[in-house]
Order: C-alpha cells, then structure tokens, then sequence
C-alpha cells in the first residue's frame, strides 16, 4: 500500500514539473507578451494615421508651415518611440537558443 502512496505521488511531481516541457502548452508570459504587441502594432498604426492626416491637413491649407513641422515632429518622435517598445516586446518573445 506504501508503494502505491509512493508511486501516485512521484507520478504526480513528475506531471508538474515535466509540465513546461509538454509541447501546446501556452505559457502566461507568451500570452501578455502578445497582447502588449498587439496592442503597440495598433498604437503603431494609429500614429501613423496621425502623421498622415497632419500632412494632408497641411496640403489642404488647414495647418501653416510652422505648425505642421512641429507637429509633425512631435508625432514621427512618439513614431519611433513607439517602434523602439515594439522592438523591445519582440526580442523578449524571440525563443532564447
């Protein structure tokens, strides 16, 4: 009966600590990993909309000259900026080797 007792509980450890070596399992970290992707993709792509929309207002004559330059700075700083945090996500998402 002992050895039966022994045999469940080893069984089990073995389960739980062979458990992030079990190919399909999704990991929490990968999880929130790709939500804070997903999620500067689209702050990517409304910036970049943003920096369209400020051209084209300058075209059509709604922003002088010296407004669009700087808000088009602004806009292509909070660009990068929000390129470099992407590049950060996925480097921590890259599989180590």
């Amino acid at each position: 009966m002992e050895y039966l007792l022994i045999l469940i509980v080893l069984g089990a450890v073995v389960f739980v600590i062979t458990g992030p070596l079990r190919p399909g399992r999704v990991h929490e970290e990968d999880l929130a990993l790709e939500a804070e992707r997903a999620e500067l993709e689209a702050a990517k792509e409304a910036k970049y909309r943003e920096i369209r929309d400020a051209e084209l207002d300058h075209q059509t004559g709604k922003l002088s000259d010296a407004d669009w330059r700087a808000m088009d700075r602004g806009l292509r700083a909070e660009a990068v900026e929000l390129l470099k945090r992407l590049d950060r996500v996925e480097e921590r998402a890259e599989p180590l080797p």
